[in-house]
C-alpha cells in the first residue's frame, strides 16, 4: 500500500474558501455571565485555532479568567468565582481577597502587598470594571490576531487616580498571548505608578515535583503535592532587558517573558494546602521590604505613561491529567 499522503496546512488566502466562517478556526465572542455573584460580568471568550483558549473578563479590570492550553484548564479558580469584590476598601481593607482568583488579577496602581497607608490589599485597581473599545479577529496583518483593547480608570476628586489602557493579542493558530499596558497618572499632581501582575496557576501546573524558573535558574521546587500552611512570598531581581519564568508541572509548562525596564522584579507565592492548590507567579514594579510592604516607588508626571509588556507562552502537554473515572 502506498502511504496517505499529508495535505500541507492550508494558507490565510486558501483558508477561507475552506470555511463557512472564519471564526470556525479562531475567534472573540462577548457574552455576559449571568449565574450566582458572577452575574452581569461582561466577558471576552478567545480562541486561537492552536489549542489556547481563555475569557477576558472586561467587567473585571481586563483580568484573564479561565486559560486552557489543548483542553487542560490551567488557571486557578476560586470558590468565590469571578465576582466583584465591595464597592468600598479602606486602611487595612482585604477584599481583593474575597475576589481573588482566575489566570491574571492585576495589582496596582497607587499600592501593591500589604495594605498601608490607608491603601487597601494590592491598591485600588483591582476588579474595576474597564471601558471594552474593541475587540475581534484581524486577518489581514502579516501576524493575524486575535485581540481586545480597553481602558479603565481608578480615580477620587481630591486624590487622582490612574488610567490603564491595555491590549491582550493572541496569534491565531499560536500558543501565546501578550498583554501590552500603558499607565499613566491622572489628576493634578505627580504619583508613584505600581504593578503587580497576579498569575495564579493550578493544577496540573502545579503537583508533586513541579519547578519554577528564572532565566534558566531553578528558584522553586521541587514542589511537594500539598503543604500545611501558605508559604512566604519570596523577591528576585530578573536579568536586565528581558526575563524569564518557567513553571513546569511535568507535562503542561508555561513560561512568562517579560521587560524588566519596568519590571525589574519576580515575587513568587503559593498556598498548597489541601482545597487550595494555587501557585502565584507576580512580576512586578517594585521591591518588598522585610514587613511584607513596598519600598518607596518615584512619582510620575500627570501623563506621562509607563508601559508593561508581558508575553505567556504555553507549550508541552503530553497527556490529560485526569482520570477517566474522577469522581
Amino acid at each position: 500500500m502506498t502511504a496517505r499522503q499529508t495535505a500541507p496546512p492550508p494558507t490565510k488566502k486558501t483558508l477561507r474558501a475552506l470555511v463557512g466562517d472564519l471564526r470556525q478556526v479562531a475567534s472573540v465572542r462577548r457574552f455576559v455571565l449571568s449565574d450566582g455573584p458572577e452575574a452581569g460580568v461582561e466577558t471576552l471568550a478567545f480562541s486561537t485555532g492552536g489549542g489556547l483558549d481563555f475569557w477576558v473578563t472586561a467587567g473585571r479590570g481586563m483580568d484573564i479568567a479561565t486559560l486552557s492550553w489543548r483542553g487542560i484548564q490551567l488557571a486557578w479558580q476560586s470558590p468565590a468565582g469571578f465576582r466583584l469584590p465591595p464597592a468600598t476598601a479602606g486602611t487595612g481593607d482585604r477584599t481583593f481577597n474575597r475576589a481573588f482568583g482566575g489566570f491574571l488579577n492585576t495589582c496596582g496602581f497607587d499600592h501593591v502587598r500589604q495594605p498601608a497607608d490607608g491603601n487597601p490589599l494590592h491598591g485600588s485597581a483591582p476588579f474595576t470594571p474597564a471601558r471594552l473599545n474593541s475587540y475581534g479577529e484581524d486577518w489581514n496583518t502579516a501576524e493575524p490576531l486575535v485581540y481586545c483593547e480597553g481602558e479603565l480608570v481608578v480615580w477620587a476628586l481630591g486624590g487622582g487616580g490612574h488610567r490603564l489602557h491595555r491590549r491582550i493579542e493572541a496569534p491565531i493558530g499560536g500558543s501565546t498571548l501578550r498583554i501590552v499596558d500603558t499607565v499613566e497618572v491622572i489628576g493634578p499632581d505627580p504619583a508613584p505608578i505600581m504593578a503587580l501582575y497576579h498569575f495564579n496557576l493550578g493544577y496540573p501546573l502545579h503537583q508533586e515535583g513541579t519547578e519554577i524558573s528564572l532565566d534558566g535558574v531553578v528558584v522553586t521546587g521541587p514542589l511537594p503535592r500539598h503543604e500545611p500552611a501558605p508559604a512566604q512570598s519570596t523577591l528576585h531581581t530578573a536579568s536586565p532587558g528581558r526575563a524569564v519564568c518557567r513553571v513546569d508541572g511535568g507535562g503542561p509548562t508555561v513560561a512568562f517573558r517579560w521587560s524588566t525596564d519596568t519590571l525589574p522584579w519576580l515575587q513568587l507565592w503559593r498556598d498548597l494546602r489541601p482545597g487550595c492548590g494555587v501557585l502565584s507567579v507576580e512580576p512586578c514594579s517594585i521591591a518588598r521590604s522585610e514587613d511584607g510592604r513596598n519600598t518607596s516607588a518615584p512619582s510620575m508626571e500627570p501623563g506621562r505613561p509607563v508601559r508593561f509588556e508581558i508575553e505567556v507562552i504555553l507549550a508541552n502537554a503530553v497527556s490529560h491529567p485526569y482520570p477517566g473515572n474522577i469522581r
